[in-house]
This record gives C-alpha cells, sequence and structure tokens, in this order.
C-alpha cells in the first residue's frame, strides 16, 4: 500500500505544472510563436497556387495545338516549339518542400517563360488565317489562355508577397527569436526573379491585338 502511495501522483505536485502550462502557452501564442509556422503555410499555399495555374494552362495547349494544326499544319516549326516547350515545362516541377533551392524556381520560371514565348508566337500565327481566327473553338481556347495568364499573374504575385512576409518572420524581431531558437531548420524560400513593375496582372492578347 505505501508502495502505491509513493507511486501515485500527488495532486499537489502536477498542480504548478499545469499552472506553468497555463501561463506559458498563452505567452507563446501572444509573443508570436506562431507566426513563423503560419507565414510559412501561407506561403506554400500560395505556391500550389501557382502550380494549378500553370497546370491549367499546360491542359489547355494540346486542344489549341491540334485546333491550329487543323487550318495551319504547315506551320510545323511553330508548333512544334510550343510541344517542346510545353513538355519542359511540364517536366521541371518545384514542390512545396523543394522551395528554398533559388536555381530550381529559377529553372521553372525559366521553362514557364520559354513556354509562354512559344504561345505567344503561336498565336500570332493566327493573323495569317482568317479561317482559323473566326473558329469558335480557336476562340474559345485563346479566351481561356488569355483569361489562365492573368490567373498566373495573379497567383504569381500573391507567392511573391506571401514568400517576403514568411523570410521577414525569420529575420525581425520577435519572431527571429523563435527562428534562433525553436525553428532553426526553416530557412527563407526562394521567389521570383520579377521586376516590381511587372507584378500587376498583365493585359494579355498573346500579340493578337497588338500585332506582336
Amino acid at each position: 500500500m505505501l508502495a502505491q502511495r509513493l507511486a501515485r501522483p500527488s495532486p499537489f505536485r502536477t498542480l504548478p505544472a499545469f499552472l506553468m502550462m497555463a501561463i506559458v502557452l498563452p505567452l507563446l501564442a501572444g509573443c508570436g510563436y506562431n507566426t513563423i509556422p503560419t507565414a510559412e503555410e501561407n506561403a506554400k499555399a500560395a505556391w500550389s497556387e501557382v502550380l494549378n495555374q500553370y497546370q491549367r494552362r499546360a491542359d489547355l495547349i494540346p486542344n489549341l495545338v491540334e485546333t491550329v494544326k487543323g487550318y495551319a499544319s504547315h506551320e510545323k516549326d511553330t508548333l512544334d516549339a510550343v510541344v517542346e516547350a510545353r513538355a519542359k515545362a511540364t517536366q521541371i516541377t518545384v514542390t512545396p518542400e523543394t522551395l528554398k533551392d533559388p536555381e530550381a524556381l529559377k529553372k521553372f520560371q525559366d521553362a514557364q517563360a520559354g513556354l509562354t514565348s512559344a504561345l505567344s508566337r503561336l498565336i500570332a500565327v493566327s493573323e495569317a488565317y482568317p479561317d482559323l481566327k473566326a473558329n469558335q473553338n480557336f476562340l474559345a481556347l485563346q479566351a481561356q489562355l488569355e483569361g489562365t495568364e492573368n490567373r498566373i499573374a495573379v497567383s504569381r504575385r500573391d507567392y511573391i508577397q506571401a514568400v517576403r512576409d514568411y523570410n521577414l518572420t525569420l529575420k525581425t524581431f520577435p519572431s527571429v527569436l523563435w527562428a534562433t531558437f525553436w525553428f532553426r531548420g526553416n530557412e527563407p524560400f526562394a521567389n521570383f526573379t520579377v521586376d516590381e513593375d511587372k507584378m500587376q496582372p498583365p493585359k494579355v492578347d498573346f500579340g493578337t491585338k497588338q500585332g506582336g
């Protein structure tokens, strides 16, 4: 019986521990302990939206290529360039777990920029083919691509801001204290290499309205 009494935790012994937790936990939350993980998850979510929009664009391309081929099959070089650029863009991926690698993000960005350029040339081909320009399927695909380009611009802008917020939490007071003592494994995320004046969503027409 004595041994059981000694093994049984005394309520007077556990009470200080509960009181300490009741005091410390609110302090942790109030001092910004959750700031870093929250900002990190926001940045990852923003990146996932970037990937969704780029994938949406990639999914539209095969139908666009086939539609153009039906009216301008001899534009083989332009068509092949789009197919090749799409293949390269879809092969290079950056998961939320690898956002710490600037070189990986740069390769991804360059591949997507190459696809944008190839698409611009493909859409510009329609200027020489009145029947293609009037094709309802082509017009619908073009409108979807234009809308997707704007969504890409918006999602990129949101990601840029989310990464800035997250990276700042690792460098500024008081969250830098949490980064030093509790989140040592957290590293800054890579960001798009984009000028400030290009962060706003562009009005995209792939050159059909400006002759580009």
